[in-house]
């Protein structure tokens, strides 16, 4: 029995050091998301970065959840084979940038991390291309939803971008990671009735845009199993405006089927239960 204590207190990292470490940056994640200046919140986030990788380096520290980073979303994989990071940086109102990165589990406590980088100033169509960490669509994500098909698994990810001053955008996308063991965001993994709204498709990530501070619901529900989101109408009757939708107070829904995300009629009639 003693042997073995040591043993798991060899294995696992030291929980004060890592303490340390996160106290040492958590000035710097508050500061990326409140400081004042462009300059002061670009200079955290280079500096939060920095440390938090050090950090990561700690010998099994994929089992540590910095749970004081409230400006930082840390999210594990329902089955613990990754945990993601994702934060965001504001140049100003008109402009938001992403950043991240995904720390796999390792038997040996080794650190194996894909840092993530935003691609999306870059496209002009973010929903039609399979895309890996060196070019990912920006979000900060708020929950994973793993499913399987075919014996592989799928994580879903929800997310957020304050994209800009007039509108806001919550993602809807599906993580897989290649023979390689690399991650891959993205695919034909969507059906729904085609409207001017949503991504026209082949879409292979979902988007909701909507107007500033409107609150669209886009989430998953596990008591029926669905991903429910809200349906949008325009103020002014132009859909194609996207910071004039706003929630109607309905909701849509996918449900996961033969491995895809197809489009639910039957939502309302399930929430009325």
């Amino acid at each position: 029995m003693f042997l073995g204590f040591v043993s798991n207190a060899q294995k696992n990292p030291t929980h004060d050091r890592l303490s340390q470490l996160e106290a040492g940056i958590k000035g710097y994640a508050n500061d990326i998301l409140n400081a004042p200046e462009m300059i002061d919140r670009f200079r955290a986030d280079s500096l939060f970065t920095r440390g938090l990788v050090q950090a990561l380096k700690t010998p099994y520290s994929f089992g540590y959840s910095f749970d004081s980073l409230q400006t930082i979303s840390c999210l594990y994989a329902p089955d613990s084979s990754f945990k993601i990071f994702t934060w965001q940086v504001m140049k100003d109102f008109s402009f938001y940038r992403q950043k991240g990165a995904i720390q796999m589990h390792t038997s040996d406590g080794t650190l194996k991390l894909y840092p993530l980088f935003d691609f999306s100033e870059y496209t002009d169509n973010p929903t039609d291309s399979v895309r890996t960490n060196s070019n990912w669509i920006g979000a900060v994500y708020y929950n994973i939803v793993q499913k399987t098909y075919n014996k592989k698994n799928y994580y879903t990810l929800l997310g957020y971008d304050e994209n800009n001053a007039k509108s806001t955008k919550k993602w809807m996308e599906v993580l897989s990671f290649n023979e390689l063991g690399k991650p891959e965001f993205g695919g034909p993994f969507f059906s729904y009735p085609p409207d001017n709204i949503k991504p026209p498709l082949p879409a292979l990530r979902f988007c909701l845009e909507f107007k500033k501070q409107a609150g669209a619901k886009l989430n998953y529900e596990p008591t029926i199993d669905r991903i429910i989101f809200a349906h949008l109408v325009s103020e002014n009757g132009e859909p194609k405006e996207k910071q004039s939708l706003i929630p109607y107070g309905t909701y849509e829904a996918f449900k996961w089927l033969n491995g895809k995300w197809i489009y639910d009629k039957t939502i309302e009639s399930l929430l009325s239960k």
